[in-house]
């Protein structure tokens, strides 16, 4: 792999609403009303006013992403997007999924010519993806994004544990 194209790369370890990026992706319910893990903690940063523009939205398919306002956070934008639930689909639909999450965050990113971008570790929270299988599908999909769309400044994959840390760190390191 190129190392400019790795360079843009990042991974940390924390509180993806502390980063300081022009967009932060959401790891959604389909409601985008709000929930649990990443979902709650940008929701309760952000404020009520991105309650208030979810439902306007009408929700999101999985798979699909939708961009609101940042609000409280230092971001920007608010990607969501809706992630497999992992033993609800077989491997292979559960891959294609996952990695249209990504393609369609990125093309947003493209769209509002966002300059950087932080990730969760999209479906690996209740949604149950493994996190050796979806560190592959988010750091080889981030890479062709980055080869194709020189204008993307830098990708973050923020990681709450350092479990989750430790995989996608030992992962971009054998690109």
């Amino acid at each position: 792999m190129e190392k400019e194209i790795l360079n843009k790369i990042e991974i940390l370890q924390g509180d993806i609403t502390r980063i300081k990026v022009d967009a932060i992706v959401n790891a959604a319910n389909s409601s985008l009303l709000g929930g649990g893990g990443v979902d709650g903690a940008i929701h309760r940063a952000a404020g009520p006013e991105l309650l208030s523009e979810c439902r306007t939205i009408g929700g999101c398919p999985r798979g699909e992403a939708r961009i609101t306002r940042g609000y409280n956070l230092s971001a920007k934008y608010v990607i969501h997007t809706v992630g497999p639930v992992y033993k609800n689909y077989g491997q292979i639909d559960a891959e294609k999924l996952l990695a249209a999450c990504y393609r369609n965050c990125l093309s947003l990113v493209v769209k509002y010519s966002i300059a950087s971008v932080a990730f969760p570790a999209i479906s690996c929270g209740v949604y149950g993806y493994l996190i050796e299988e979806a560190c592959r599908i988010a750091i080889d999909n981030s890479c062709v994004f980055l080869k194709e769309n020189n204008k993307l400044e830098k990708i973050i994959v923020v990681l709450f544990s350092s479990s989750d840390y430790e995989v996608y760190e030992k992962y971009l390191k054998s690109r």
